[in-house]
């Protein structure tokens, strides 16, 4: 429940939509039906091959919708709806999510009861097996190999992570923050285009003195296969381009040594022997590329994006 007497805040959604129109008008469906009324909602179109504006208002009338003219990526398209929120809260989520009663609700409570909150993320479970938990916060990334899991992924819920807790990193599907917070921290970084960005956006939050916090209370469906049989070149070139960004970026010395060290002995060697064997030479070319483009931008200036 809010906060006895606390009028309820606007809360400003943004999702980001790229070809896949009708996913977002069912997530707008489940906005409308929603408990918590006092929003305003932005779809960013990352130039899509169509003009979706028509469907988006037909099925929510008040949408504001932005088209922008190139494919600006997660990050691009999300700073584009919040530099057009007014709301004292912004709530950024998945155009493949779908919304339950309580969840606006639930993450705002956290703001309320902790001070020192920066981003909070719902319980996420799989829409198409509820009650199997997706994200119930996220382990910290290891410095050996850059990457974390998403803690009670694929596991049954049975209330085992039903606690306000602080965690690492929000899921990037859904992650409520204030406008006050980002003030002072400055948009999403847009030199990752697509992964990672999150993270390193928690991370200079964090750096602000602010918390991440995951709250079960709020829960969100996501449209997102619980197969990882999903992999692309242009995921591969991302995954290891902004892996390896991520790290530079965020990780001091001397532990960034021993990431750039057991990635020149052990995850490069591995990854491209094993591309080479499986005859995935898209992969191969994607990867490698992926490396060069941080060898070639070493002496990057990496300033995070402001507002």
């Amino acid at each position: 429940m809010l906060q006895e007497n606390k009028i309820a805040p606007l809360v400003s959604i943004v999702t980001v939509n790229y070809n896949t129109s009708s996913v977002t008008c069912e997530l707008l469906v489940s906005i409308s039906r929603n408990s918590y009324r006092n929003v305003e909602v932005i779809v960013v179109d990352n130039a899509s091959v169509e003009d979706p504006t028509a469907a988006l208002l037909e099925v929510y009338p008040a949408v504001k919708v932005i088209r922008s003219e190139s494919n600006k990526g997660f990050a691009g398209g999300n700073n584009l709806g919040i530099r057009e929120a007014t709301g004292e809260y912004i709530f950024l989520v998945n155009n493949d999510t779908e919304f339950t009663d309580g969840l606006i609700e639930g993450l705002l409570e956290v703001f309320y009861a902790h001070p020192d909150a920066g981003m909070v993320s719902p319980k996420f479970h799989y829409f198409f097996h509820k009650g199997i938990i997706e994200y119930a916060g996220y382990q910290s990334v290891d410095v050996f190999t850059g990457r974390n899991s998403m803690i009670g992924c694929k596991e049954p819920d049975q209330g085992q992570y039903d606690q306000v807790s602080a965690t690492n990193y929000a899921h990037g599907g859904g992650m409520m923050t204030k406008a006050s917070v980002l003030k002072e921290v400055g948009l999403m970084p847009e030199v990752y285009f697509l992964y990672y960005e999150e993270f390193d956006w928690c991370e200079q939050i964090k750096r602000k003195g602010y918390k991440i916090y995951y709250q079960y209370k709020s829960l969100i469906y996501h449209k997102e296969s619980m197969s990882t049989g999903k992999n692309s070149p242009l995921k591969t070139y991302y995954l290891t381009r902004n892996r390896i960004l991520f790290m530079r970026r965020n990780v001091a010395l001397p532990n960034r040594i021993i990431f750039l060290l057991y990635l020149t002995l052990f995850t490069i060697p591995k990854n491209t022997l094993q591309f080479i064997l499986n005859k995935e030479k898209e992969h191969l070319r994607a990867f490698w590329k992926g490396i060069m483009w941080n060898v070639k931008h070493r002496q990057l200036k990496l300033l995070p994006c402001v507002a």
